[in-house]
């Protein structure tokens, strides 16, 4: 299901089943958000369950048409607020810093950066469970072979495989995408 039609069952019904489904789809880009701007990873983690609660909190007050968008806002906003308060002093982006952000050379690089990830995210939903699962919990969450093994009850040698071809069919998936937007 897209995440509007998941947004539109948990406004129909408000079953906390669908929206649970929607937070586990942004975990990561979550995780992602809190680490680069918190830096430290466990206080990274505690930002995001707190951002899952201000989600379930606030999804009520409003008609969101953009899931995604919208709880990056979120994660974004709730960091800042967080660092704020860390360092007793405002933590927004200036004119100032906005103007040199325009003028930053490596900006482009930035932003392809970023729409290689939002790629690669897109790409990962798209391999089978079983490659997805070893190939998040191999390069994003760092485990070793074996405690992948010990955490999915896969064999060692399914879990090299689903690494393996997952990485192959990740990579073919993100030039699948990069040709077809080159082409359009």
């Amino acid at each position: 299901m897209t995440d509007q039609e998941l947004l539109d069952r948990w406004y129909t019904d408000r079953d906390n089943e669908w929206l649970g489904i929607l937070l586990q789809r942004y975990t990561l880009l979550l995780l992602g958000v809190c680490m680069k701007y918190i830096k430290q990873e466990e206080e990274a983690k505690d930002c995001v369950q707190q951002i899952f609660v201000k989600i379930i909190t606030e999804l009520p007050k409003y008609k969101v048409e953009y899931f995604k968008s919208w709880i990056y806002t979120i994660a974004r906003n709730h960091c800042l607020m967080k660092l704020r308060d860390q360092h007793g002093r405002p933590a927004t982006l200036s004119d100032t810093m906005l103007a040199a952000w325009d003028e930053d050379p490596g900006k482009n690089q930035h932003l392809e950066k970023d729409h290689l990830l939002e790629m690669m995210e897109l790409s990962l939903e798209e391999l089978g469970k079983e490659q997805k699962l070893c190939v998040t919990l191999f390069y994003l969450e760092k485990k070793s072979y074996q405690e992948i093994a010990e955490t999915t009850q896969f064999s060692l040698l399914q879990v090299k495989s689903y690494i393996q071809n997952g990485k192959r069919n990740l990579k073919l998936l993100m030039e699948k995408k990069i040709s077809q937007k080159s082409k359009s």
